[in-house]
């Protein structure tokens, strides 16, 4: 069955040019025209696996439907934004986006992130059969996608938790930030290094860790990141 998209600009023009290159692909695509009616389709039917959503729109901008969203959904969002907006694109990630397209962007790379996040959605949902990685504190596990801090079970998203397990699986190791692209977001991403700080900075917070003093997660100033077992 081939996963539904919903493509949500406010501009025709980019929306269907959009929307046909991901149904010449296989994709099953839904338009929409801008995040208030997007955020009640899902409300409605939540049988949505990716919103490409553009950040820029009237009434309801991305970055406040992204909000929004994830009061109730975590499905998986690419932003649409445009080439100089960089402050768009880092809050839009904090606040819960996947990946982001600059424009002007060619459709088919629009294509191929949506497939790069499903991509990755498969292999961190995937059965492993795995023993739990368990540590002082924190036990993460790959199983049954869960992850317990002090006796508390903790909600991550796909790609946080991918994140966690990636640092998790060589505690001690130290990660440069295009290690963890290629281990989480896989070798076809074509964004920033700094989307690893983001989701990092994201991570540490759903696990109560801190930079300044961290239990699980540190910073190696000029290299990365390791995971403290």
């Amino acid at each position: 069955m081939s996963h539904r998209i919903l493509v949500v600009d406010d501009e025709p023009e980019i929306r269907r040019l959009v929307a046909s290159y991901l149904t010449d692909d296989g994709f099953q695509v839904e338009e929409l025209a801008n995040g208030q009616v997007a955020l009640e389709r899902m409300r409605r039917t939540p049988d949505v696996d990716l919103i490409v959503l553009d950040v820029r729109m009237p009434e309801l901008d991305g970055i406040d439907t992204i909000r929004e969203l994830r009061k109730f959904s975590e499905v998986h969002v690419i932003m649409l934004t445009a080439a100089a907006e960089e402050t768009d694109r880092l809050i839009g990630l904090s606040v819960g986006a996947d990946d982001y397209v600059t424009k002007p962007f060619s459709p088919r790379e629009v294509v191929a992130r949506v497939k790069a996040v499903l991509r990755r959605t498969r292999t961190t949902t995937t059965e492993l059969l795995a023993e739990p990685l368990r540590f002082a504190g924190i036990t993460v596990d790959i199983d049954r996608h869960a992850v317990v801090v002090d006796d508390l079970e903790i909600d991550l998203s796909a790609l946080q938790f991918a994140l966690l397990r990636a640092l998790a699986e060589s505690p001690g190791r130290v990660f440069a930030r295009h290690q963890l692209i290629d281990r989480v977001w896989g070798r076809d991403f074509y964004g920033e290094e700094r989307i690893v700080d983001v989701h990092v900075g994201n991570l540490r917070k759903a696990l109560g860790d801190s930079a300044s003093e961290p239990r699980f997660i540190e910073t190696v100033r000029g290299v990365g990141y390791r995971f403290i077992a």
